[in-house]
């Protein structure tokens, strides 16, 4: 299918000039892996591939060499991660491997033009990745003064400038509040809205300096933009959206047995999370005094495995994006 290579990956940031030098450090690593359960000869999907340490750690797992039935497919919507991970295969590749350019939400469609029907573990590390936030071009940071993108994949899409500059008050002002918990939701989609008949709002300055004028007050430590930054992203790239889609493909695609494992870093993100988990470990609501045994009940989709987990003081303290990560697990029965 369109957008599947195969080949080795590493760890390897972009190199682009203009950006941030960086090591994206993949979180909670040891206790997704571990929560993964691994098996020699599974099939495993690491949904949001990033830079590539989940899937790296997952493929010295795998069975090696000639007698190796493991695989790994591993997907991003940035076309940055595929081509970080294309320029950085080695000469010998992985066949155990294949990297698809596509969201999480079309990891049905990928595992279908595959030819898999069914995989052992899907892990998901929801949420924008350390290369997409240093890098100014694609505008996700108020750090730097760059066009305001936010868009994940590049290749389609509306820019958040290009939202900004058609959507009515009454939109931005929903969005900053929904995404973003924005309590000046109004007053910021009204200076908005006022400040785009006199000049557009293109770059990551403009909007920051905007949001920061119409912001009266805001928690210590945080930056005034924080938030709708934040929000503009999450509808930008329809994050929630996405990750609705994907958790139920990911659950029918699991054999009995194999886990679920998604780490998120936004209470929102979490909410759907644990709500669809929860869901799914339970029996169905059957109408009440319906004359059926406990036996005849149809069986959970799930089991939860264990309670949500949260990165240690000191993963937190040496890399301080890692503090708002929240990891859940849930077994196919």
């Amino acid at each position: 299918m369109k957008g599947v290579t195969d080949g080795n990956l590493c760890l390897a940031a972009s190199a682009r000039p203009g950006t941030v030098a960086c090591e994206h450090r993949s979180v909670m690593l040891p206790e997704a892996i571990e929560a993964l359960a691994l098996k020699a000869d599974g099939i495993y999907v690491d949904a949001t591939y990033g830079r590539g340490g989940h899937s790296r750690e997952i493929l010295k797992r795998l069975g090696s060499g000639a007698e190796g039935k493991g695989r790994l497919v591993a997907m991003d919507r940035d076309p940055a991660a595929i081509a970080a991970a294309t320029a950085a295969r080695r000469e010998v590749e992985d066949k155990r491997f294949t990297l698809a350019h596509a969201a999480f939400s079309e990891v049905g469609k990928v595992l279908d033009g595959l030819g898999i029907r069914q995989v052992d573990g899907v892990l998901m590390d929801i949420g924008v990745s350390s290369p997409q936030l240093d890098d100014a071009e694609r505008g996700f940071s108020f750090r730097f003064d760059a066009p305001l993108d936010m868009r994940m994949d590049t290749t389609r899409g509306e820019t958040a400038a290009d939202w900004l500059a058609r959507a009515s008050q009454l939109e931005i002002e929903r969005v900053l509040k929904d995404y973003g918990e924005e309590r000046f939701a109004h007053a910021i989609a009204a200076s908005v809205v006022a400040a785009r008949v006199e000049c557009g709002i293109t770059t990551t300055r403009q909007f920051a300096t905007l949001v920061e004028k119409a912001v009266r007050t805001r928690e210590p430590g945080q930056h005034p933009a924080t938030r709708s930054f934040q929000a503009l992203r999450i509808f930008i790239n329809q994050e929630l959206e996405e990750l609705s889609l994907a958790l139920p493909q990911c659950a029918t695609r699991l054999a009995p047995g194999g886990r679920m494992v998604v780490i998120s870093f936004h209470s929102l993100e979490d909410r759907i999370v644990k709500r669809f988990m929860r869901r799914q470990s339970q029996p169905p609501q059957l109408p009440a005094r319906l004359p059926v045994r406990a036996a005849d009940l149809p069986k959970p989709l799930l089991r939860l495995v264990g309670k949500a987990t949260r990165p240690g003081a000191a993963e937190v303290a040496s890399n301080p994006r890692a503090r708002s990560a929240v990891m859940r697990v849930a077994e196919k029965l």
